[in-house]
């Protein structure tokens, strides 16, 4: 049997004991020194070294066992008290294998973990968010992470402790060689600290906005008399709904007022879904028109001023999209609540002739104009880009008009254009080709879309300096920044309508050639669905303008006529179409005929004929791609409907997109988005 190694000292003790050793060697070089001056006092210093050596050595000898004993009794004393420091410490502390094992728990994870008799041994078992998952690997030594456990909150902490060459020196325990690490999870009591935090949170302060949006339609529809008891009742409720949540009321104007809440009162308000904005419309003292209100809110700021400029944006979002909603921004996205009606349109063009100047003083200052819809233009689109066209064309500059696909539905003025002496060959580009001929003198005007990715070339946005909106879909968070000009008008029946009152302001006497005429004329006929629906005053007025300029309503008819084809493939959507809930139709357009999304969009249309149908939802494939039209008349807003869906556009005409051909999961993503909003109230 091999004979063991005595035990021997080591590290700075063993410096120390060797003293004697080193005093030892000093003095013989001094008694060598000796010696070459005197041999008689060198040999007196050699008695005296070994008799200093002799005693040194015998205390070196007899202490060195006693010491080691007493080394030894103070590790195992010392092993003790810092295991029961460990084991008393008041922060709950374990140590766990990779799998989640644990191996050893302190008193005070006991005292917190133990549920029963049983001691549970998986660390996940008792607190399922802490899983083998979330245990640091690789680069990762450690990691923090809130955890819930008996309604309380614990900071964890979670620290991988290496044991690499563990198995060779233990000999109880054997450790695979790429598992040779333990973790320690110790835990901390945050709930009292979250609670002062989400209290402070709650304490914080928030601007807001709030806008009668038609002050001067309600007090033209109300006796003169009664005016002043109208705008004390509307004050009245404004201040009763914020003075109940304890908020401060201050009316800036004769339709406006700043509000300052607290987090917490809007965690009230945004329960009863700003319920405001219903008891406004209730106050009726013999007036025509209900008073309906905008409201802007600006959270999750650092200071109370961007708060107040968060609101700002809030409240033009809100009028912007058609009032009668609220609109929460933060710094991590917009919330809207409400817009549920269609705001009544104004009677006045007077925002058309200002914006009209405007959009002339911009064109005048640049050398080209290059006009573009959204993707897959349809004849609204179409339309206003030929009016934005003639508006350039009549201030003497170049304009371009950008259409990547020509569908079925705009085919026959496209071609008739394209066709046409009277045009350049370059009216027309691809997105390429605009790119190409875009310069830093080029102005671009968008139309038919406020959604930069549904332009038909967002490129050319992010490379413009100057670009106008005209549009009348109702605006989203995700908009076309940095627009020169923004004229969105939600109410109005079409862009084409919109397009037409600006060409009456843009220049004296502007003249419209018939096919031009025609263009407009067929955005506002397809929009409105011949008059029916979203009309105003303004529309016939739009429509008797384009008449007076040739548009032959005739022929833009013919044009818009059905195939045999396309006719059969609608009426076969409509008998296979499912009324879900006994009030929503859904149905399937086939994707294999030309244009297959006007084609859905007009089965919609057809759809809200049948009794009882308040929404209709029609489905089509087309260019890898699912494409929803969503139509109601006045009793639902499919608008917010698309917006769940990641769409948007009107009350009663909206539509989104889905980039998948699997019609079954987006029906049912459909279904399932109804039924929520139905149980909100939103619908």
């Amino acid at each position: 049997m091999k004979k063991k190694k005595g035990m021997r000292l080591k590290g700075q003790l063993r410096m120390y004991m060797n003293w004697p050793l080193i005093m030892t060697i000093l003095l013989a070089a001094m008694n060598f020194w000796l010696y070459m001056i005197d041999r008689k006092a060198g040999f007196m210093m050699s008695v005296f070294i070994l008799v200093y050596l002799a005693i040194a050595g015998g205390l070196y000898f007899y202490n060195r066992s006693l010491i080691l004993a007493d080394l030894i009794q103070f590790s195992a004393q010392y092993k003790g008290i810092e295991h029961t420091l460990l084991k008393e410490l008041a922060v709950p502390y374990a140590i766990a294998l990779e799998d989640g094992r644990i191996l050893w728990r302190n008193d005070a994870f006991d005292a917190l973990m133990t549920q029963g008799p049983r001691k549970e041994k998986y660390l996940y078992k008792m607190i399922p968010d802490l899983h083998p998952g979330v245990f640091p690997r690789g680069d990762l030594d450690h990691s923090l992470m809130e955890v819930t456990y008996k309604d309380r909150d614990y900071q964890a902490e979670l620290r991988r402790v290496s044991l690499k060459g563990f198995s060779q020196k233990e000999e109880l325990l054997q450790i695979p060689e790429d598992e040779e690490f333990f973790v320690a999870v110790s835990m901390q009591d945050v709930t009292e600290l979250n609670a002062y935090i989400r209290e402070n949170e709650d304490q914080r302060m928030i601007a807001g906005l709030i806008y009668i949006d038609n002050y001067d339609e309600v007090m033209e529809s109300v006796e003169e008399v009664r005016q002043s008891l109208l705008v004390a009742l509307i004050d009245r409720k404004i201040n009763k709904y914020i003075g109940d949540v304890d908020g401060i009321v201050k009316k800036m104007e004769k339709d406006k007022y700043f509000i300052v809440l607290k987090r917490e009162s809007y965690k009230k308000i945004s329960e009863d879904k700003f319920s405001l904005l219903e008891e406004v419309k209730q106050v009726n003292i013999g007036n025509a028109r209900s008073a309906t209100l905008s409201i802007g809110l600006g959270m999750n700021t650092a200071t109370y001023a961007l708060s107040y400029q968060y609101a700002r944006v809030a409240i033009d979002l809100a009028l912007a999209r058609g009032g009668d909603q609220a609109v929460i921004k933060d710094c991590s996205g917009i919330t809207y609540f409400g817009g549920k009606k269609e705001q009544t349109s104004k009677n006045t063009r007077v925002k058309a002739r200002v914006k009209a100047e405007a959009l002339r003083e911009f064109i005048v200052t640049k050398d080209q104009v290059i006009i573009m819809g959204h993707k897959i233009a349809d004849p609204d689109s179409f339309g206003a880009c030929m009016g934005i066209y003639r508006a350039a064309v009549s201030l003497e500059k170049k304009a371009h008009i950008i259409i990547n696909t020509v569908t079925e539905s705009v085919r026959p003025l496209y071609d008739e254009i394209a066709e046409s002496p009277a045009y350049e060959d370059d009216i027309f580009l691809t997105s390429d080709q605009a790119l190409d001929y875009f310069t830093d003198n080029t102005m671009v005007v968008v139309v038919d879309t406020n959604k930069p990715q549904m332009t038909e070339c967002p490129e050319l946005l992010r490379r413009s300096r100057m670009t106008a909106v005209l549009d009348h879909h109702r605006q989203s968070s995700n908009v076309i920044e940095n627009a020169v000009l923004s004229y969105v008008e939600p109410y109005s029946s079409s862009t084409c309508e919109m397009v037409a009152e600006v060409l009456q302001y843009i220049a004296d006497d502007i003249k419209i050639p018939s096919v031009e005429a025609d263009c407009l004329y067929a955005g506002i006929i397809i929009d409105t669905r011949n008059f029916m629906n979203r009309t105003g005053v303004r529309t016939f007025e739009a429509a008797a303008f384009l008449r007076r300029c040739g548009a032959d309503i005739t022929r833009v008819r013919k044009m818009f006529r059905d195939d045999m084809a396309s006719y059969r493939a609608k009426a076969e959507a409509m008998r296979r179409a499912e009324v879900y809930r006994k009030e929503y139709a859904i149905a399937e357009c086939p994707g294999d005929i030309e244009s297959p999304t006007v084609l859905a969009a007009q089965t919609a249309n057809e759809l809200l004929d049948i009794s009882g149908i308040k929404a209709s939802f029609v489905l089509t494939v087309y260019g890898g791609k699912i494409y929803l039209s969503a139509r109601s008349i006045d009793e639902v807003n499919v608008q917010i409907i698309a917006e769940k869906l990641g769409g948007g556009g009107h009350i009663n005409s909206a539509g989104a997109q889905f980039d998948h051909t699997n019609i079954q999961e987006v029906t049912a993503i459909l279904k399932e988005t109804i039924d929520e909003m139905i149980e909100e109230g939103d619908i």
